[in-house]
């Protein structure tokens, strides 16, 4: 599954996307409400794991925008607030689940299961543009029916270009979505990445699918195909 953790505490963040990586899952990091938003519109995922005190929006503010903007996202809240009022504010609101802090991590993997289990994956599992094509499942890139061996990384970075075509991707947010940290402007982290994925992807292929917007970022341009 592809999971959205919407967690403003980095140290608590950090552990559950190393722990949840671990298990297998694909989890992308947001710490403010407001920006998770915008990511959980432009992105598909499978679950949404969702604390409530955020900067930018409440937890509770970004589920009401989520389900006025159709994303029908399976939600687990993950909440300091124990009261119960909170809890059946938070279910009420359309959460399939509400875990209370501190929480023991064996438990919250028990949870996302039962997720897994109810609801399986609504994401498309394969991503094509042109001879490009990306399975999800088997973690496979072929271009004109040649297998292309990428690193997690170089995958991670064509997942979020396929994710987002047709939008420039500029490099502070690359960083942020794949490492995870802020985008330190003496870095050459994500040219390096690019250079090597673009070694893979597009130098012996034409057309040319990874186009650089100088000054900004990336962008992959065509029709996006899933299925």
């Amino acid at each position: 599954m592809k999971i959205l953790l919407i967690e403003d505490e980095v140290k608590l963040g950090n552990f559950l996307v190393k722990g949840l990586e671990e298990e297998g899952y694909s989890v992308a990091h947001e710490t403010n409400g407001s920006e998770a938003l915008e990511t959980a519109a432009t992105n598909d995922f499978d679950l949404i794991l969702l604390d409530i005190m955020l900067p930018g929006q409440s937890g509770f503010e970004v589920l009401k925008n989520m389900r006025e903007f159709s994303i029908h996202t399976p939600i687990i809240f993950m909440s300091a607030l124990n009261e119960s009022e909170h809890v059946i504010k938070g279910l009420d609101l359309g959460a399939i689940d509400y875990v209370k802090k501190p929480f023991d991590f064996e438990e919250l993997k028990a949870r996302v299961r039962n997720v897994q289990r109810k609801f399986g994956s609504t994401r498309a599992s394969i991503l094509q543009v042109k001879d490009l094509k990306v399975d999800l499942i088997k973690r496979e890139v072929t271009r004109a029916d040649q297998l292309i061996e990428l690193s997690k990384r170089e995958f991670s970075i064509l997942e979020l270009l396929l994710s987002n075509t047709n939008r420039v991707l500029s490099k502070s947010e690359i960083t942020q979505k794949i490492w995870n940290i802020n985008f330190d402007r003496g870095s050459n982290v994500v040219e390096v990445h690019m250079h090597q994925l673009r070694k893979k992807i597009d130098f012996d292929f034409e057309p040319k699918l990874i186009e650089t917007q100088v000054g900004y970022g990336y962008k992959i341009q065509g029709e996006l195909v899933k299925s």
